[in-house]
C-alpha cells in the first residue's frame, strides 16, 4: 500500500536528516563533513566526491556553490556530485548549479517502501533463474559485466565501491546476481548504514533479452527479505523512468525527484 500525505511528509523528512544531512561515509576511507551550509563526502581515487545536503536561500546559494568548487578543487577531485531534491531550496538551485558549470544528468525519481511489505511479495524466481549471492571479486566482475551490457557504460567506481566494502565492511553491502545457468543476466544490490532505518537500492540491471520476466520484482524482494532479518524500515531507490512504474506496482511511494549535477575539472 502505497503512502498517504502525511507518512510520505514524515518519511521524506526522516530520509533527509538519517540519509542526507546525518550521513555516513560510503567506505570506511571516504569522509563526511558538514561545512557550514552544506554536507559533504571527498574519497580518494575512484571514490565518490559530492554534496549531499545544504540548507541554502537566495542569498547564500552562490557564495557555497564557489565555496564547494574551491573546495574540491584543492581535493584534486577531477569531477564531484552535487546531488539535487526537488525539495532543496532555493527553488533556482539547478539553475545556480548550471551557471557555475555543473551539468545535470537525467531526473530520477526518488521512491520509497516499507520493508515488512516488500518482504511479504509473493515471489518465485522465474524457470531457470537462480540467484548467486556476491561476496567476492569474481561475484563484483559479474555484476560489472551485467551492468556493462544492461546500461551501456562501465562503472569502474562501483567496482571500486563494491570491492571495498565487501573487504572491510561486508555487512553494509548485500549484493545479487540472477544467473541463467551459467549466465549472469541481472545484478542488484542494497547499501545499509548502521543505525539507519532506511537502505538503498541500486543497480537492478537486466539483460534486454530477460527483461519483462519478473527478474527485477524477485530482485527487489530478495532484498527486501535481507533488509526485513536487519531491522531495516525503508528501502530506498533513486528510480530510472523504466523502474518507476515497476516500483509503485510493488508498493513504492514517491518522495520527490533527485538530480545529479555533475561539474567535471577543466583539462
Amino acid at each position: 500500500m502505497t503512502m498517504d500525505a502525511e507518512e510520505l511528509t514524515n518519511v521524506r523528512a526522516a530520509y533527509d536528516r538519517e540519509v542526507r544531512r546525518d550521513a555516513l561515509p560510503d567506505t570506511a576511507d571516504a569522509r563526511v563533513e558538514r561545512a557550514g551550509a552544506v554536507v559533504r563526502q571527498t574519497a580518494a581515487g575512484p571514490g565518490w566526491n559530492g554534496v549531499l545536503w545544504s540548507d541554502l536561500d537566495e542569498e547564500t546559494a552562490d557564495a557555497e556553490i564557489a565555496a564547494q568548487l574551491a573546495f574540491f578543487a584543492a581535493q584534486g577531485a577531477g569531477e564531484f556530485e552535487w546531488k539535487l531534491y526537488g525539495h532543496d531550496r532555493p527553488a533556482d538551485l539547478g539553475d545556480r548549479l548550471r551557471a557555475a558549470g555543473f551539468v545535470p544528468e537525467p531526473a530520477e525519481t526518488l521512491m520509497v517502501g516499507r520493508v515488512d511489505e516488500l518482504a511479504a511479495l509473493p515471489v518465485e524466481p522465474p524457470e531457470g533463474i537462480t540467484l548467486r549471492a556476491v561476496t567476492d571479486e569474481a561475484g563484483v566482475d559479474l555484476m560489472m559485466d551485467v551492468h556493462a551490457q544492461a546500461f551501456g557504460t562501465e562503472r569502474p567506481a562501483i567496482r571500486h565501491l563494491m570491492l571495498t566494502l565487501l573487504k572491510n565492511e561486508p555487512e553494509t553491502l548485500a549484493a545479487v546476481v540472477a544467473m541463467a545457468g551459467d549466465t549472469p543476466v541481472s545484478a542488484a544490490r542494497m547499501e545499509m548504514r548502521p543505525g539507519s532505518p532506511f537502505a538503498g537500492l541500486w543497480g537492478g540491471g537486466t539483460l534486454p533479452q530477460w527483461r519483462g520476466r519478473g527478474i527485477y520484482r524477485l530482485l527487489v524482494a530478495h532484498r527486501a527479505r535481507i533488509a526485513a532479518a536487519r531491522g531495516i524500515r525503508y528501502l530506498q531507490v533513486d528510480a530510472s523512468p523504466d523502474s518507476r512504474p515497476i516500483l509503485h506496482r510493488l508498493g513504492f511511494s514517491t518522495l520527490g525527484t533527485t538530480v545529479p549535477y555533475i561539474w567535471t575539472a577543466k583539462p
